[in-house]
């Protein structure tokens, strides 16, 4: 199954139908003349009339004081219209990792799938020296492909009482000051992130566009899970799957970061603290849907078959979910959309329904991913809803643990009641067009084909 995507001439002769669901005076002119008269009059003063005048020269001074005077934009939503863009590129933003000794050697892969040494500025906040198992140090064998690693500074002097939580929740709250205080030159945005988020970096560009970096913003995405969103907050960017912060609202908030920081010593997580303290600040979550924490567990295709028309900016959690695409290792997988990815970010799991009402087929196309064939004519809203085809984050019977901050639909437990699923194989991209090519992928022998695989009536 191919898809074709021209850039100019979008015509088609194939009977499928697209459905988708973002004055002075010239000179020739005299002034009036008057005629003088020996007529003299005198101007009285009285205190009433002066008062008067007093009044007005306040109103009129208050008035310019209130237009005249700069205000920082504290608002959680965006003062900008929709239309407005602002010249933000990759080398505007600097990307901080919050990683660890033990963590960082084996999650270098993901990062390296977005990591440009050459375009992307980054930089991994470690505890201490790691270690790889040939026993050399970071440093010592530190990759050119890879951001530069900073050892973070002592934080043991805070207190911490989060009872059987992780004390390592200060260092990385404090690689916000730390990161700026290493005063990189042009910076517009600081983004945070763990290292095993997977950012793709030129649709977070464009969604940072949408906002004034000189004006004070905390832009991210709180949980895909009920419960973890209550435990913290609702209105609170979750740390795994990212957040950005306006350059100026960063160098405010490092001044007081440390004070505010022993403030929150009950609290669990290193997002809850910048959260809470750029709430002392004035200033809430401006929500981006294409953040992705990723709270579940398992298969993903549910998800990332029904993504939101937002561009995908950030996925995490990798290391507890299965590979996005079958027969693959996680990274493999992650390489394999990364193909997709680096010919047209901007497309990548944008979902295009369409009807074929000859064959009577719904055919759902989430770009760069998967293609599901549907029998019949599906209703386009029900088509939007992601599938259950994942876990919830936290195991046990709770049912709080099962609820998810969006609809679900269930997901047939026989595979042959499930659509027919293509995944992507390839994608090139030519002087004609982008051309994406999907494999069907059979999980059960069920004997079925598409009616008009052969000419046989199905």
């Amino acid at each position: 199954m191919y898809e074709n995507r021209k850039r100019k001439n979008t015509a088609t002769t194939t009977p499928i139908t697209i459905t988708t669901a973002s004055h002075p005076l010239s000179k020739n002119m005299q002034p009036p003349t008057t005629t003088a008269t020996s007529t003299k009059k005198t101007l009285t003063v009285t205190p009433s009339r002066l008062k008067d005048l007093l009044l007005i020269l306040s109103f009129l001074t208050i008035i310019y004081l209130l237009f005249s005077s700069p205000r920082p934009q504290l608002s959680s939503t965006p003062r900008t219209a929709p239309s407005t863009s602002f010249l933000t590129t990759r080398r505007h933003i600097v990307f901080s990792i919050a990683s660890s000794s033990t963590s960082f050697i084996h999650r270098q892969p993901y990062i390296r799938l977005w990591y440009n040494p050459t375009t992307t500025r980054a930089f991994a906040f470690l505890d201490r020296e790691a270690v790889d198992p040939t026993g050399n140090n970071t440093r010592s064998i530190m990759d050119p492909t890879l951001p530069r690693v900073i050892i973070s500074k002592d934080t043991s002097s805070f207190p911490y009482t989060f009872k059987g939580g992780l004390k390592s929740a200060i260092r990385v709250a404090r690689v916000v000051k730390e990161v700026v205080e290493l005063n990189e030159p042009d910076v517009d945005w600081f983004v945070f992130g763990d290292d095993d988020t997977v950012f793709f970096v030129e649709n977070l560009v464009t969604v940072l566009s949408k906002y004034d970096h000189n004006g004070w913003f905390y832009v991210g995405i709180n949980s895909e899970s009920y419960d973890q969103n209550v435990k913290n907050s609702f209105e609170m960017g979750f740390g795994g799957g990212g957040f950005a912060i306006s350059y100026s609202l960063a160098k405010v908030l490092a001044r007081v970061l440390d004070s505010c920081l022993v403030r929150y010593a009950h609290l669990y997580g290193s997002d809850a603290r910048i959260f809470s303290c750029l709430a002392e600040l004035g200033v809430g979550l401006s929500h981006e849907p294409g953040f992705h924490q990723v709270d579940m567990r398992g298969d993903l295709f549910g998800m990332l078959s029904a993504h939101p028309l937002s561009p995908l900016v950030s996925l995490h959690h990798f290391d507890a979910v299965n590979p996005i695409f079958p027969n693959m290792s996680k990274t493999q997988a992650l390489e394999h959309l990364f193909n997709g990815v680096n010919v047209d970010p901007a497309r990548v799991l944008q979902q295009t329904v369409c009807y074929d009402p000859v064959h009577s087929l719904t055919v759902s196309v989430a770009w760069g991913y998967s293609v599901q064939v549907f029998e019949g004519n599906e209703f386009l809203p029900d088509l939007l809803i992601p599938q259950r085809t994942f876990m919830p984050w936290r195991r046990g019977g709770n049912a709080e643990f099962t609820r998810f901050m969006f609809n679900i639909r269930e997901y047939p437990k026989d595979p042959c009641k499930r659509p027919l699923v293509f995944f992507m194989e390839s994608v090139t991209s030519g002087k004609n067009g982008i051309w994406s090519n999907y494999i069907r992928h059979d999980v059960a022998d069920c004997n079925r084909r598409l009616c008009h695989e052969e000419s046989e009536t199905c």
